[in-house]
């Protein structure tokens, strides 16, 4: 495509820090790792931070540190990518949908308290596209009902919201750093929290059930464990991208801001808001288009590159449920595209969406849209 909707940015400095990991012939979860856990829980404000294999294995270990398991049931909600509802399955709970709020995107706190039996463990909000969660009330019904809060906040790495990163405001917090993110490690992801003995619970869930690093031989195995450790060469990658984490974070909000003032004279489009003012800020930018099909294929036509909305979970087959419980989430699905958000997206290829999308709609740019942008 002309323009992308993302692609991972790669360069000489991660070459040269996979070398340097290459280089100490220990390829495996090692020094490298463990400097980048350390950034990571410096940037989230956290006290610990363990790296593990992927986001989806970062919410599995996350519901397994805190002994969810079968017969639990775990909140998740219907707007989300599929990994979050499959984490909790794979710990061996149930999953309990509910809706999202209209304006955000994020889980419904009334929803979430009307869900509530005597089997819910945890709640899961999704911080959607650098979008808070409503963390104040989750918080309250959480501590009203015993139970845990596990932040999915995938796509909200070194977001802060009136001064407390996403991620770190919950028992746990995930991350996910696959190439659709804005720090990559190719797969990768972690795990965030201040409570200690959840911090070995997980060290020990992602290794095999060791606390510390173990010779593969006479090792003491303390509980039950698997492996996902992240190896020295992909945390190599992840301490290279945490270098540009600021400037890409302050393109995307730019990004944000030139496609809302070039789109905010066309009735046909919605670009829903992000209170960059508190703190968001976007992993992508997103609009709400009536016919998001017929956008799609016709910016695809002109080789500029989108993505749509997630499916409802509902509407998928492991969760299939009657959609009548979930308007927003079902709305926002149907109507919801991705545009153009690669860090290399300049404000001129912001122009030419802009004009593609006016033109699709039957109204060409406002003369002033260039210097408005």
């Amino acid at each position: 495509m002309r323009i992308s909707w993302w692609h991972p940015v790669l360069g000489p400095f991660e070459r040269e820090m996979v070398l340097r990991a290459l280089e100490s012939n220990f390829p495996n979860d090692g020094e490298f790792t463990e400097a980048f856990e350390r950034e990571v829980a410096a940037i989230c404000g956290t006290r610990f931070a363990v790296g593990v294999t992927s986001g989806t294995a970062a919410l599995f270990l996350a519901v397994a540190a805190c002994d969810i398991g079968v017969g639990d049931e775990v909140i998740v909600p219907d707007l989300t990518f599929i990994a979050t509802a499959n984490a909790v399955r794979l710990a061996g709970a149930n999953v309990v949908l509910v809706d999202v709020c209209r304006d955000n995107m994020t889980i419904n706190p009334a929803e979430v308290e009307r869900a509530i039996t005597s089997r819910t463990r945890a709640i899961v909000p999704v911080h959607v596209n650098g979008r808070s969660a409503g963390m104040k009330e989750l918080g309250s019904i959480a501590s009203r009902n015993g139970l845990r809060i596990i932040e999915d906040a995938a796509g909200a790495f070194g977001v802060r919201v009136e001064g407390k990163a996403l991620g770190s405001i919950g028992d746990l917090g995930c991350f996910s750093f696959a190439p659709s993110k804005i720090i990559t490690t190719g797969q990768g992801g972690a795990v965030v929290t201040n409570e200690e003995r959840l911090y070995w619970r997980l060290r020990e869930l992602k290794d095999q059930g060791r606390p510390v690093r173990g010779t593969g031989g006479a090792d003491e195995h303390h509980s039950l464990g698997f492996n996902f450790k992240l190896s020295n060469i992909l945390a190599a990658v992840g301490l290279a991208q945490l270098r540009d984490l600021e400037r890409r974070r302050d393109h995307l909000k730019s990004l944000y801001e030139w496609y809302r003032d070039g789109l905010s004279e066309l009735n046909a489009i919605e670009v829903p808001a992000f209170r960059i003012e508190r703190g968001e800020a976007p992993q992508w930018i997103d609009v709400l288009v009536k016919d998001r099909d017929g956008l799609a294929d016709f910016l695809a036509r002109i080789e500029i590159e989108t993505r749509k909305f997630w499916y409802p979970l509902h509407t998928q087959a492991p969760y299939r449920l009657d959609g009548a419980k979930f308007p927003n989430s079902g709305y926002l699905s149907q109507h919801g595209l991705w545009l153009p958000s690669a860090l290399s997206v300049s404000q001129a290829d912001v122009l030419e969406v802009c004009s593609a999308i006016a033109d699709f709609v039957g109204a060409g740019l406002p003369s002033d849209a260039h210097h408005r942008l």
